[in-house]
């Protein structure tokens, strides 16, 4: 298994910290639990994105807004704190989102060079879009990285794309990004009860899965299982937005799984993947309760069984 890991990832605010519900630190804890692992490969970008990449996505508007105070502020739903300025958000919060849109590129290059799945602890930011930054996403990777595919060869307009979020939230970033996109398949699955609401982001989706909230594992599963068999096997290249928000235990994702049942979840998305020959690229999606990290440890150290051992690290690595 690769696994895509950067100690950049990290959000560390000391006590700020407990302004916000996400657990910034918890790709170490990960990253400490795996690496120990004989049958993981880790790799990491060199570089976080840079500016003008993300500015090649943003609308014009956009493109002032991630760089104001307040509009950042409101898109990660914490109070306005007048003595902390920009540049402090920049460094301490924006880079590190920065770092992990550079990783779902180098995934998602790695992923098509070597016809392989890539695991990338951070990234999908399923909220965020070229218009706007909400629900604690800030830059869309998954559409940057799209762009920035296409500009440099990698992907051709016309090839089929999939994106399967398994985050317990609507991923309306993603389908208002490719909303007049035919060659992006979206399958999502989500908590029908809980933002996002907007209707006209649910009806751009191929393949939904909406759920009442409070659904359990064996129902979570059965559908997933029969959305997966939807899919075509003409991709060139997967997404998977595999948040852990989905636990019991997770206040803001309304469903009750167990860290058996995400085990099972990927364990059921590696398997579409490999029988359609499809190279994709995981990303971390949301995951607010603590057992977040421990959920991601499972589930990678499961999913690594069930694939060749990793080879030799990737040598050329994306320099953004």
């Amino acid at each position: 298994m690769n696994v895509i890991y950067s100690k950049n990832f990290n959000i560390e605010l000391g006590l700020l910290n407990y302004l916000h519900p996400f657990d910034g630190t918890k790709f170490r804890a990960i990253y400490d639990a795996l690496s120990q692992k004989p049958n993981i490969q880790f790799v990491e970008p060199l570089s976080p994105v840079s500016m003008e990449v993300v500015d090649e996505f943003l609308s014009g508007v956009m493109r002032h807004r991630v760089r104001n105070k307040n509009g950042v502020l409101q898109a990660l739903e914490v109070p306005r704190i007048p003595f902390i300025g920009f540049s402090y958000l920049d460094r301490k919060i924006l880079t590190p989102m920065r770092w992990g849109v550079a990783a779902t590129l180098l995934g998602a290059e790695s992923a098509l060079s070597h016809d392989d799945i890539y695991w990338n602890l951070s990234g999908g930011y399923h909220h965020a879009m070229p218009q706007n930054m909400e629900g604690f996403c800030i830059y869309n990777d998954i559409g940057i990285c799209h762009q920035q595919l296409v500009k440099r060869g990698l992907l051709s307009a016309e090839d089929k794309v999939l994106i399967i979020d398994t985050d317990a939230h609507h991923g309306n970033g993603n389908a208002y990004t490719f909303m007049d996109n035919d060659r992006v398949t979206l399958l999502d699955i989500y908590n029908a009860g809980i933002y996002p609401m907007s209707s006209y982001t649910r009806d751009r989706v191929d393949i939904p899965v909406p759920l009442p909230p409070g659904s359990e594992g064996e129902h979570y599963l059965q559908k997933y299982s029969e959305a997966l068999g939807k899919l075509a096997s003409d991709y060139r290249l997967a997404f998977v937005v595999a948040g852990t928000d989905v636990l019991t235990s997770d206040k803001l994702g309304g469903l009750c799984l167990t860290t058996e049942d995400v085990i099972e979840r990927e364990k059921l998305t590696l398997q579409a993947l490999s029988d359609r020959s499809i190279p994709a690229v995981f990303l971390g999606g949301g995951g607010y309760s603590s057992g977040s990290a421990d959920s991601v440890i499972a589930a990678i150290s499961a999913c690594s069984e069930l694939l060749p051992s990793a080879g030799s690290p990737v040598q050329e690595v994306l320099s953004h």
